[in-house]
Formats: structure tokens, C-alpha cells, sequence
């Protein structure tokens, strides 16, 4: 039989538009076969910010600071407006990004200094070691804050390279308005001088605010360094950059010139940070094999006045278990895969990004249990993907002060910091003194009441009693400190004299 040419150039078409519809299996996951390379692995970058409030970067409703860079990432990318990380503190915060666990389930809490006795034990498995097993080069460039010193630095813990701080930046025998500490009955008079690491050793010593207001562009020329280096290699690149955590510091570069003070000086110079690596992607040709992802491991630290950041109308920040705490800005960007200019309002936490990584590398998941989800259908704005539903608020050493189901939000009996009480608040770097809040039992619609102060508990008992039954299940498998309970499902931290 034959076929006449104009049956045969519609035959034609519809074949090529059938075969680039075609949708790929990448690990329990699909892909659109226009836009993801099967043969070339996709880079990994995380820009992970210090105590960076919800509320701080301009696309978020920050200011009068500008951040284009930061905007740019979220218009090119999708933004997240119901991110969490697992605790409002340092070390627990980034044990959960790189372990997909929630810190109390290996034995991780609080901020970890010179003087701590745990840390991250080796037998977890990080997004590190999980890629490197694919091939994958591998560095942590900024604030590792998971043990200070061997066998516990990045190097022992799957990163190739390690570039940075072992802990926070105010962990130093320095006062807030940057003179030596003198008081010697203060637990700071012990801290040594702050330790720049480079690899396992310690290649400087930073002792004044100066010294500080270099780290920014240091982190930044280093990580710049490291793209043009590996280009050719699929790598995973952790920037986890000091700033904003006080003492805030800007370099001559940014200093007095944002118009808004110190803190608007030093958002603008890490804002110039994501520019300058989005810049090396496009200069290297590989923006649109590398994923990028940009958040902060808490809220702001709001006891520090104006060197202190915004929780954007959430409640209360840093150190508690509260929204402002817990919920930060979230950004992910990968041209051609992940859609332009979308908004996600689907509760994510940063315990998935190892099970969605690991997917997206073909990598495997720890053999150990996790808590994370894998989020690639949210990032591929896949309809009705909703991969989490629900959330525990761990604090203190491991005390379960509240869990979110949907929208629903309850808070439990407890004792909480607030910086809601005359003097909480400081100013030009000081600290104010913390308050502290007899919690009581209370629901919260976080649909509508984004800054929970409206508890709805009368109203809805049948919400009330479905969330603790769930904080129940929780409290057995990893415990509560708040009723006692010890975890079934619990894994120790590194000890070590």
C-alpha cells in the first residue's frame, strides 16, 4: 500500500513529538528526556547561609538591602514557602542536611564548640559519602560544626576537600564590640583563637573582626576555584558560608555601602557571593547540569537587635520551636528542569535533600533508616505531589514541643526562650537577655495564622487528639525529654574524651 507524502510528514511529526515527550526512569522518579543528560551526572551545589531569617532575602519581602543575585536564583527557579530545617540550632540543624535524619535520631543536638564531647558519629552515611560512591568530587567550603577535630572533620566524613571553620564564628576569646575577652570567669575567656581549617590542619588563626570580614570573599574565590577546577567531574559542592551568624563582618568592599547598616552590608555581600558562583556555572558551561540550592540551617538570631536578621512575621527565631525558628528561605534552581518563577507551598524540611539528591545522582540511600523524602516531584512541579505531610519540632536536647500535619500546627505543654520580654533584644552586636514562656497546649490553622497567635484547640478536638495519637508514634521511636521517653529507633553520636 502506499502512502501518500503529506500522510507521511504527519506520521513523521507526530513520531518526533511522541519521542520527545519521552519521560526516562532515573530512580523511583521520572525526567523529561529534552532536558536531562542520561550519560552526564548533574552537578550538586548547596549554599548553606547562617542564621539567615525566613524574612531576609529581598524575594522574601527583605530590605531595604537589595539581594538581585538571590532574587535572580528564584526567578529562574522555584522558591519554597514552607521549608523547615529539623532544629533552630547550628549543629543538630546540618547533622539533618547531610544525614536525612532528624538530629535526636543520632544523638545530635545544640552547637557544638572546642570544649564538646560529641559529634557526628562516622557510621552515618552523608550526601558525601553517598555520592562519592557514584564517582562524584566532593567539598565542603565554609562551617562544618559536626565534631572539631580528627576523626570527626569533613575529610572523614566523605568530603574531598575542606576549606573553613570546625564551628561557629562567635566561638572565639573575643568581645562583642571586637576586643580581646578579658573576663576570666566566662566560659568564652577558654575558646582559643578562631581556627581556619584547610584540610585536616589549621592554616590560620583569625583574632579580630577583620580578620572575619574576609571570610565571605575567601568562601566565595575558594568555591569559584573549585568549579573551574572540576568542571569536567561531577561534584557535589557544600557551601556553607559564616554570615549572617554574629559578629557580623563586611568586607571593604560592602562596608557602610548598602545604606541599610552592617547587617544590610553583609546580605548584600553574600547576595554577591551567589552571583559570583551562578557566574562561574555560565562561565564553565554547566548551569544546566548543576543543581543549585540555597537556604540557611536557621532562623535569625533575633536577641541581636540590628545584626540580626528578619523572621518575616513568623514567630518568635532562633532557639526555639516556634515558625521563625524553623522556617527559612528555600531556593532551587537547575535551567530546564525545574521551572521558572514557580512558587512550592508544600512543606519540605532539609532532611530531604539527601534521599531527592541521592535519586537525582543514582546514588543509594543510607542503609541505615532516614527521615527524609524525596522532593524531586515538588522540584518538577509535578501536580498533586505532596511527598510530606507532616513535621516534629524537636528542641533542647531532644524535647518534642510540637508537629505539624498540613496546616495544622500543635504545641505542647514546655517551657520556651522568647524574645518577647523587655531587654531581650540588643543592638550594634550586643546581646539582649533572654525571656523565657510557660508554653501551654494550643492549635494553630497555619493556613491563616502564619504567626500562631490564635490557638483554636476548643474548636477543633478531633484535630487535637489525631496530632498527639501522631506525636505519640514519634515520641517512641525517638524519644521526647519533655515526658521522658527514650527512642527505640535512636542511633548514638561519636563520643570522645
Amino acid at each position: 500500500m502506499k502512502i501518500s507524502p503529506v500522510i507521511l510528514v504527519a506520521i513523521i511529526t507526530l513520531g518526533t513529538l511522541f519521542s520527545s515527550k519521552q519521560k526516562i526512569k532515573s530512580g523511583s522518579q521520572y525526567y523529561n528526556k529534552q532536558t536531562t543528560s542520561i550519560n552526564k551526572p548533574a552537578n550538586i551545589i548547596i549554599i548553606f547561609m547562617d542564621d539567615m531569617g525566613y524574612g531576609d532575602p529581598e524575594c522574601y519581602g527583605g530590605g531595604p538591602y537589595h539581594t538581585p543575585h538571590i532574587n535572580q536564583l528564584a526567578a529562574e527557579g522555584m522558591r519554597f514557602t514552607n521549608f523547615y530545617d529539623a532544629q533552630a540550632v547550628c549543629s543538630a540543624s546540618r547533622s539533618a542536611l547531610l544525614t536525612g535524619c532528624y538530629p535526636t535520631r543520632i544523638g545530635i543536638s545544640g552547637a557544638l564548640d572546642h570544649n564538646s564531647k560529641i559529634a557526628l558519629n562516622p557510621e552515618e552515611e552523608t550526601i558525601a559519602e553517598l555520592l562519592k560512591t557514584k564517582g562524584y568530587k566532593t567539598a565542603i567550603i565554609g562551617k562544618w560544626h559536626l565534631g572539631n577535630k580528627q576523626p570527626y572533620l569533613p575529610l572523614q566524613n566523605g568530603f574531598d576537600e575542606f576549606f573553613g571553620l570546625p564551628y561557629s564564628n562567635d566561638m572565639w576569646p573575643v568581645y562583642y564590640d571586637g576586643t580581646p575577652w578579658t573576663d576570666t570567669t566566662s566560659y568564652r575567656s577558654t575558646y582559643p583563637p578562631l581556627p581556619l581549617y584547610e584540610g585536616n590542619q589549621v592554616v590560620k588563626t583569625l583574632k579580630t573582626l577583620d580578620d572575619q570580614a574576609q571570610l565571605t570573599t575567601a568562601y566565595t574565590e575558594r568555591a569559584v576555584k573549585y568549579i573551574h577546577q572540576n568542571k569536567n567531574n561531577p561534584f557535589f559542592l557544600y557551601l556553607a558560608h559564616s554570615m549572617v551568624h554574629v559578629p557580623i563582618a563586611a568586607s571593604s568592599k560592602f562596608k557602610g555601602k548598602s545604606g541599610a547598616g552592617l547587617f544590610g552590608d553583609v546580605m548584600e555581600e553574600v547576595d554577591w557571593s551567589v552571583g559570583e558562583v551562578m557566574k562561574a556555572l555560565k562561565t564553565n558551561g554547566i548551569a544546566e547540569n548543576t543543581l543549585v540550592i540555597f537556604s540557611s540551617d536557621n532562623g535569625p538570631w533575633l536577641t541581636f537587635g540590628n545584626h540580626a536578621g528578619s523572621s518575616g512575621g513568623l514567630r518568635e527565631g532562633k532557639g526555639t520551636a516556634w515558625d521563625g525558628g524553623l522556617k527559612v528561605p528555600f531556593i532551587v534552581n537547575w535551567p530546564g528542569k525545574i521551572p521558572k518563577g514557580t512558587i512550592c507551598n508544600n512543606l519540605t524540611t532539609t532532611m530531604d535533600m539527601l534521599p531527592t539528591i541521592v535519586d537525582i545522582c543514582k546514588a543509594k540511600l543510607p542503609t541505615k533508616k532516614i527521615d527524609g523524602v524525596n522532593v524531586i516531584d515538588l522540584f518538577l512541579a509535578k501536580k498533586d505531589a505532596n511527598p510530606r505531610d507532616e513535621f516534629v519540632y524537636y528542641y533542647d536536647r531532644n524535647s518534642l514541643k510540637a508537629i505539624r500535619k498540613g496546616n495544622w500546627k500543635l504545641a505542647f505543654p514546655c517551657v520556651s526562650q522568647t524574645y518577647d520580654k523587655p531587654g531581650a533584644i540588643g543592638h550594634d552586636g550586643f546581646p539582649g537577655k533572654y525571656g523565657s514562656d510557660s508554653v501551654r497546649l494550643a492549635l494553630y490553622n497555619l493556613a491563616t495564622d502564619v504567626g500562631e497567635e490564635r490557638d483554636v484547640k476548643d474548636q477543633h478536638p478531633e484535630i487535637v487528639k489525631q496530632l498527639t495519637a501522631l506525636a505519640d508514634i514519634y515520641r517512641k521511636e525517638i524519644g521526647d525529654g519533655l515526658t521522658k521517653q527514650v527512642g527505640t529507633e535512636v542511633r548514638p553520636a561519636a563520643k570522645f574524651n
